[in-house]
């Protein structure tokens, strides 16, 4: 099976062509391929694909096996794909996800695609449709009990459920000890992606994040976009402007525009391609 690993700021994801190959139970093969021991390494699969409804589409398994609805960091990383291969011939295309299409516009250098921009569409706060247990019409600032200490989560959905804590400093976090706690927590019921974010500024975000199925990952752009639709909500950041969001690999920019709808910038970049012996 021929495929191509890329990453958008260390989120690195195994990418394949189902146009050009035949992957079956993508569900194991994720946790095969993503082994860093025995496998190629990576935070997951990504299956490229065409589309009865958009110009192209994009199916995402984590290292765990599990589906996941939406990635940032692997959908921008899916544009250079199909601009550098030359099977998209245009700037803007659509991407079919599982949770809807998404309109990319690649920046192209020399030939090559540097930088895409997502429309990921509008934030999900309603806690049925994130989903998150809650009785309220949006889960803004409220307690979650974690181990033996209170935190203040705003959750939100951006095809995936997202828990937004906001903290005083993310550097020093146990991630590994606290992520999976938060990441079960029981208001969740289809598990939840953790953003630990500090504010640098009202312009400037630095952000930490826990991914369901994966753990610690370097970036995550659905939830770097959480995060600033989460300050926004909190009063930190403003609607409309656009925000630095800092991850362990380099920045995200992101804006929540005025007609709701959040729009994410970033590099996403091609490491190799290989052959892996099914």
């Amino acid at each position: 099976m021929k495929f191509t690993k890329m990453q958008g700021l260390g989120n690195d994801y195994i990418y394949v062509d189902c146009m050009k190959e035949h992957v079956e139970n993508p569900e194991k093969l994720a946790v095969k391929i993503s082994d860093r021991h025995f496998g190629v390494g990576s935070d997951g699969l990504i299956l490229v694909g065409k589309s009865e409804i958009a110009d192209y589409s994009m199916r995402i398994y984590n290292s765990d096996g599990s589906s996941a609805e939406m990635c940032g960091n692997g959908i921008r990383c899916v544009g250079k794909y199909l601009y550098d291969n030359g099977i998209a011939k245009k700037n803007v295309i659509t991407v079919e996800t599982l949770s809807g299409i998404k309109s990319l516009e690649i920046e192209a250098e020399n030939g090559e695609a540097k930088f895409v921009t997502v429309d990921m569409g509008k934030p999900v706060l309603s806690p049925r449709d994130i989903p998150v247990i809650f009785d309220g019409e949006r889960m803004v600032n409220e307690p979650l009990q974690v181990m033996e200490k209170e935190y203040r989560i705003t959750a939100v959905s951006m095809g995936n459920p997202h828990a937004v804590v906001f903290c005083d400093e993310v550097q020093g976090l146990d991630l590994e000890k606290i992520g999976p706690f938060f990441e079960n927590a029981p208001i969740f019921p289809e598990r939840v992606n953790t953003e630990f974010i500090r504010i640098i500024s009202g312009a400037e975000l630095e952000m930490r994040v826990w991914e369901r199925g994966s753990g610690e990952t370097f970036a995550c752009g659905t939830g770097a976009c959480a995060a600033v639709a989460a300050a926004v909500l909190n009063g930190h950041c403003k609607r409309g402007e656009e925000i630095t969001v800092k991850l362990k690999c380099g920045n995200l920019m992101i804006t929540y525009a005025e007609n709701s709808h959040i729009y994410m910038r970033g590099a996403a970049e091609k490491v190799y391609d290989g052959v892996y012996e099914l």
